[in-house]
């Protein structure tokens, strides 16, 4: 890699792991200040592990994975888990064992950038959705997911949704119906200041390998083309993110994320 392939790379992950850290603070009701970084809570859904996290930022030390370990005990108190999250990958790799030690798991994402080009044409047909129409998606792929889960949470996590609409200047749902008219493959768009994000990429378990997602996905890099960066985050060990690179995107770098519960 040349060294201003490099930098171009290094200034897109700092531009992208900036934008989440905005997002995560302009969605949340409530902002706590931490070591070296900061918390969000949100006491409407306190099971919600992205609504209530502890960030850590890049200007914490390497040595400080135990300070990290007792502020996640102190803004975390009233939930029945503790998320941290390391947006820097020497700080994370470092964290590492103290996390583990205290019984944490440990989650590796790649932040992607979108390097590659359109297809020519008019992009594959989808569709804005409103919260109406989404919230009903949302549920039936939650019940799929949490057949046992009692009504109420099932409704609790669909509406979750609902409080993005703040992380962004221009946020907006999207999806692709089957032929019956469902709602087949689904996703957000978040764009803020020259960059976008686009997020919660999900088909639903009928739909698979129909090619719902690619159309989708697809459609949002055309409707986000004016932006200077797109990225979205991929889990480093599951196979959407081959499936992302295919499509043109490549990493910029890792995070973790620590979870107890």
């Amino acid at each position: 890699m040349s060294a201003d392939l490099a930098l171009s790379r290094a200034g897109d992950l700092t531009r992208a792991v900036g934008f989440q850290h905005a997002f995560a603070r302009r969605k949340a009701p409530l902002v706590v200040a931490a070591p070296g970084g900061f918390a969000v809570l949100d006491d409407r859904f306190p099971g919600s592990y992205d609504d209530n996290k502890l960030i850590a930022g890049p200007a914490t030390p390497p040595e400080a994975a135990e300070r990290l370990l007792r502020a996640a005990d102190e803004v975390l108190a009233e939930r029945d888990h503790r998320l941290v999250c390391v947006d820097d990958d020497r700080l994370g790799t470092a964290f590492a064992p103290a996390f583990a030690a205290a019984g944490y798991e440990q989650e590796t994402n790649l932040i992607m950038a979108f390097r590659g080009s359109l297809p020519p044409g008019p992009p594959p047909p989808a569709e804005r959705l409103s919260l109406a129409e989404l919230l009903p998606a949302v549920r039936r792929d939650w019940r799929a997911t949490l057949p046992q889960a009692p009504d109420e949470v099932v409704d609790r996590l669909a509406r979750r949704v609902e409080v993005r609409l703040r992380g962004a200047d221009a946020v907006s749902f999207w999806g692709v119906r089957a032929p019956d008219g469902e709602i087949a493959a689904r996703a957000d768009l978040y764009v803020h200041g020259g960059v976008a994000q686009i997020e919660s990429v999900f088909t639903g378990e009928g739909h698979r390998g129909k090619g719902y997602a690619r159309a989708l996905i697809t459609a949002l890099l055309a409707e986000a083309a004016e932006a200077e960066l797109i990225f979205l985050v991929a889990d480093e060990a599951d196979w959407p993110k081959d499936f992302y690179a295919k499509l043109g995107f490549v990493e910029l770098g890792r995070t973790h994320a620590f979870l107890r519960t």
